[in-house]
């Protein structure tokens, strides 16, 4: 079969039920065995693209933008935690946590696309951020990123000053938003179908049965 399931993740590097969503699809595809008829692109959404460069304390911030309590937060964080460590993935969520701008990071995950290393620079990002208490707005940070998955960092970070690549990503957020996104994860299949949320592994499953399908 040379046709292959095109799914676009849309979500953010600070998105944890992004996290959770991408480890659920992947564990689907691996149990069925399809790695090689899958090809999976990031596309970029901001949960916080007014977030100023310093960052926001996330307590401060799920407060301001949700009006959650501090005990509802934590309940949240210890959820995604046991999600997370099911899943193989540390959420370390700390007090003294800060939201960042992830604008940056969402160019240099299109300049990865290139090379092949998308996902892998993704989830070294997602790593850093809840399981390293890193700052992903952090421009040594990015460049270690960059490193730790083999990508050029001087020729990657070079992107960022550049108008024509963050005009590039202004546009690929504004086509996901202009098509209804407004949640994330948002995983689309084939650009025909798409779900929301972190769905079950078996959602999953099935979801990627009936694409094959339609393959043929």
């Amino acid at each position: 079969m040379t046709d292959k399931i095109k799914i676009d993740i849309v979500s953010d590097v600070v998105c944890p039920w992004c996290t959770i969503g991408y480890k659920r699809l992947d564990k689907a595809i691996s149990e069925m065995g399809i790695q090689d008829q899958v090809e999976i692109e990031w596309q970029p959404f901001e949960l916080n693209p007014h977030m100023p460069k310093e960052g926001q304390n996330v307590q401060e911030h799920i407060t301001e933008k949700y009006g959650s309590s501090l005990e509802e937060q934590k309940r949240s964080q210890e959820y995604m935690a046991e999600a997370g460590a099911e899943l193989g993935f540390t959420f370390d969520y700390f007090d003294e946590m800060r939201m960042a701008n992830t604008f940056e990071a969402h160019i240099l995950l299109e300049y990865a696309k290139a090379f092949g290393k998308q996902t892998e620079l993704k989830m070294r990002l997602t790593t850093a951020f809840f399981s390293e208490r890193k700052d992903v707005s952090d421009r040594a940070i990015l460049k270690q990123a960059l490193l730790d998955v083999g990508l050029n960092a001087e020729e990657a970070l070079a992107n960022l000053d550049n108008d024509e690549f963050r005009y590039e990503i202004r546009s690929k957020e504004d086509y996901w938003k202009n098509l209804g996104v407004n949640s994330v994860p948002t995983i689309v299949f084939n650009r025909k179908s798409a779900v929301t949320g972190a769905q079950p592994v078996d959602v999953f499953k099935r979801i990627l049965s009936e694409v094959l399908e339609q393959l043929g």
